[in-house]
């Protein structure tokens, strides 16, 4: 309960600090509000329902809302990829194309990107429920501390061809199509970088060194939890299972406003000025 308290206060200091001053209504930060908004979006998907499980005697959740938790959560994923990679693509334009950024990243494609990324989500994992709240179960038992689709999936008696095919599709296009632009991205960036001037360099390393670390950390968490759908994951420690299985729904949503806190100059002065 105290970490969901800390990613609360954390994520809404800065969604409050990006919309109340004028001087971060940039592309960049704009961005950087809606990957906060999600990670409250996220974390509020995970966290209420294991303090209810852990408060509990009876370890039940009902289908409804086990649904509803799968909503949340693939949304979240889906929304945090797809968020990181038009962020990739606002450091690319800031970075290789100075000179007509502003035509390039003006507020209006801001809006549409975001809305987007968000829409795109909710319609793309309305679909996965659409496919697997009609299935006939043979069991009821689920071995996660959370609800997610292919353990319903695989709990089903019916066929579940269509599920296991659209669910493959789904996690290629949410997961790899944006890995596969960032890393377009940043090869054109360092590209820019070794050919550039020491101030572009600068400017690179500044912007893009967050915006890395949080790939690499939500990533690693999101692969793991892939796999452990996919494969057999016996041969890991349980206690170890169940912490990598948390730990892109626990750690991403307090790590990125730290990591944006400290590293973005404008936040870090702004968050100062408050508090000092």
């Amino acid at each position: 309960m105290f970490l969901y308290v800390l990613i609360v206060c954390a994520n809404v200091l800065l969604i409050v600090v990006i919309c109340i001053n004028r001087s971060l209504h940039e592309p960049m930060y704009l961005f950087l509000c809606s990957l906060f908004v999600n990670e409250l979006y996220g974390s509020t998907g995970l966290f209420p329902f294991l303090l209810v499980q852990i408060l509990s005697d009876i370890h039940t959740v009902s289908v409804s809302f086990c649904f509803l938790q799968i909503f949340c959560v693939y949304s979240y994923a889906t929304v945090a990829f797809f968020n990181l990679c038009i962020m990739s693509y606002d450091r690319y334009l800031a970075i290789c194309c100075p000179l007509q950024y502003n035509t390039l990243m003006t507020f209006n494609k801001v809006i549409v990107l975001i809305a987007v990324t968000w829409l795109y989500s909710f319609l793309a994992v309305v679909v996965t429920i659409s496919l697997s709240a009609p299935l006939q179960l043979c069991g009821n038992i689920i071995n996660k501390v959370y609800c997610d689709n292919y353990s319903i999936v695989k709990l089903a008696c019916s066929d579940t061809r269509v599920n296991n095919m659209y669910g493959l599709t789904s996690t290629c296009i949410t997961v790899f199509g944006p890995l596969i632009l960032i890393l377009c991205t940043y090869i054109k960036i360092l590209k820019v970088c070794f050919s550039g001037s020491k101030e572009t360099r600068q400017k690179a390393v500044s912007t893009c060194t967050p915006h890395l670390a949080s790939l690499l950390n939500f990533s690693f968490g999101a692969f793991f939890e892939i796999l452990q759908n996919r494969f057999n994951m016996n041969s890991i420690p349980n206690t170890l299972r169940i912490f990598l299985s948390l730990y892109w729904l626990t750690c991403q949503p307090l790590f990125n406003p730290v990591l944006y806190g400290l590293k973005m100059t404008k936040i870090r002065s702004i968050c100062k000025s408050l508090f000092c």
